[in-house]
Order: structure tokens, then C-alpha cells, then sequence
């Protein structure tokens, strides 16, 4: 089956300046795929030439199988994107430009726009200047979504929403998903991606240094153990030093004994299990100290 997005060795280079170095990929129909990394890894330089937005120095991006600059105009017919810095006319209301859309788009079925702005409770009706970034956002994404394209390509999708519109783009992400939908999600939030996506692939200065599926991700990810003893500490250092998975246990000058866990948590509370235990706290790592692991994983191949 071919692939909705393929990258093969595609580079982009600002003159000495590194944008994305021969990073590979492959997106299947029907997948929601995660592109991770922090700020400045390469997300938004790579989605900008996906979209044909700028030029590759050298490699190849193939969408539904064509080439992204030479069959750019039938590429952009069957999908919908929001930039990271998704901005239009200051004055320009988002019902005028999503009549401005649908009208380039041929599409005169503005009933999925309706329920979108209901779901995001969306200001259609304001121009956007007047709006907050959160406002705006949810705009971007209705005007990548009212079409129903077959391939979505998101930046950074929820910056600004609240919470609760943040799950409600995820619960609207699955629902593409479902109707056959392919969706690329770039994103520095891990719990994003982790609670929507089939596959991640993780960037890092411009090249790509792995794809997971999100459970692996979890399993490799650490977690940060704090427990704090009604009793003497001591005593129990020794068996904590026996759990699979338990690494750089310390106790700190404030009585707290501090550990990061690799594994399965049961083994742990297996052993913590007793009177003796007066607060417990466990972590998941931050996305800065997951970025860490894998970078220290792909050094020491």
C-alpha cells in the first residue's frame, strides 16, 4: 500500500545552518503518526516542505505517492494543515475566511464547519485580530478540518486552547482516525501524542533518531519515585536496592528518599508495602528527560 507521506534522505539547509538532515519516514493510510521534539529539532522545518512551502536541498517527499513540489496544487486538494503560527487578515472574520475556503475548495457543505465551531465553541464572527491566540487556533483548525481531506498535517495544533478544548481536538483527531483519515501531529507535548498516536517518531537536530509505538515509549520512559518514611530510612534502603528497574536512589537532606524507575511499578509497591510509608509520589519524566534517554540511546549505538 502506498504510503500517504514518504520521506527518503530529505535535507534542508539554510546556507551553513542546519534545518533537517536526511531524515527518513513513512506515514501508512489511516495513521496518526507523532512527529516529537523539542523547539528547534526540525518539526515545522520538515512540515514546511512537506507543504512545498520551501525547498528541499536535497532527498525526496512523496504525498499519496506524488511529489511535493511537482504535484503541490493535487496534494493541497486533498488535505487540510494548520501552522504553528497559523495567522490570517487581522480584520478578516473566521466565517469570511471560512467562506473564502470553501469557495476555493468547491465545497458547499458547511454543515461539519457548524459542528466544529460548536464542539470549540469558536467566535466565527469577530475579526481575528480581536481574538486571543486560543481563539485563533480554533479557526486554523476548523478551516483544516470542514473539508473532511483525506491527509492532515498539524504544528503544534493546541497551542493556546485551554484543556478542555485540548481534549476535545484529541477526541476530533480520533474521530478522523476512524472515518479513514491519515493525521501528521507534530507536537512538543509528550502527553499529546502519546494518548493519540499509533507511532511517534522522535526528532532530534534535524534528524530523525526514532520511531516508536507509544507503549514502547512508556516502557522506556522512566519514572521519578519520592517517598517519605514514618520510621527510620535506613532500614529500608537496602531492600529498595533489589527492585528491577531502580536506579540513583538517594535520600536527600530533607528525609526524602528519591529514585527513578524503569518497568513496572508493582515490584516497587510490593516492596513499599507496610505501615511505614508516609507519602509517596510517582512521576512520569518530564518531555525534556525523556528527550535525554533517547539521546543518550542513540549515542551509544
Amino acid at each position: 500500500m502506498t504510503p500517504v507521506i514518504e520521506c527518503d534522505r530529505l535535507t534542508k539547509r539554510y546556507g551553513r545552518a542546519r534545518g533537517i538532515d536526511e531524515l527518513s519516514l513513512r506515514v501508512e493510510p489511516g495513521e496518526v503518526f507523532g512527529f516529537l521534539g523539542p523547539n528547534g529539532a526540525g518539526k515545522t522545518t520538515t512540515i514546511r516542505t512537506l507543504l512545498d512551502l520551501q525547498r528541499p536541498t536535497a532527498g525526496a517527499a512523496r504525498l499519496f505517492g506524488l511529489d511535493s513540489h511537482r504535484d503541490s496544487l493535487r496534494i493541497r486538494a486533498r488535505l487540510g494543515n494548520v501552522a504553528g503560527d497559523f495567522a490570517l487578515e487581522p480584520q478578516l472574520s473566521g466565517r469570511r475566511a471560512l467562506a473564502l475556503a470553501a469557495a476555493v475548495r468547491g465545497v458547499d457543505d458547511l454543515r461539519p464547519a457548524e459542528e466544529l465551531r460548536e464542539r470549540f465553541r469558536a467566535d466565527l464572527d469577530r475579526p481575528l485580530g480581536e481574538l486571543s491566540r486560543g481563539n485563533r487556533q480554533k479557526i486554523g483548525l476548523i478551516l483544516a478540518l470542514f473539508h473532511q481531506p483525506e491527509l492532515l498535517i498539524f504544528d503544534e495544533p493546541t497551542g493556546g486552547l485551554d484543556p478542555l478544548m485540548q481534549d476535545e481536538f484529541l477526541t476530533v483527531v480520533g474521530e478522523q482516525r476512524d472515518r479513514g483519515a491519515t493525521v501528521f501531529l507534530s507536537s512538543h507535548e509528550l502527553d499529546e501524542v502519546q494518548r493519540i498516536c499509533d507511532r511517534v517518531g522522535i526528532v532530534r537536530d534535524g534528524r530523525l533518531i526514532a520511531t516508536e509505538a507509544p507503549d514502547r515509549m512508556r516502557e522506556r520512559a522512566h519514572r521519578n519515585v519520592a517517598v517519605r518514611f514514618a520510621g527510620p530510612t535506613e532500614p529500608r534502603l537496602a531492600g529498595l536496592r533489589e527492585v528491577p528497574g531502580v536506579e540513583r536512589l538517594a535520600e536527600g537532606a530533607d528525609g526524602v528518599v528519591r529514585l527513578r524507575l524503569r518497568g513496572p511499578v508493582a515490584p516497587l509497591l510490593r516492596e513499599l508495602a507496610g505501615d511505614d510509608v508516609a507519602d509517596l509520589e510517582i512521576e512520569r519524566p518530564s518531555l525534556d528527560e525523556l528527550f535525554r534517554d533517547y539521546y543518550r540511546g542513540e549515542a551509544a549505538r
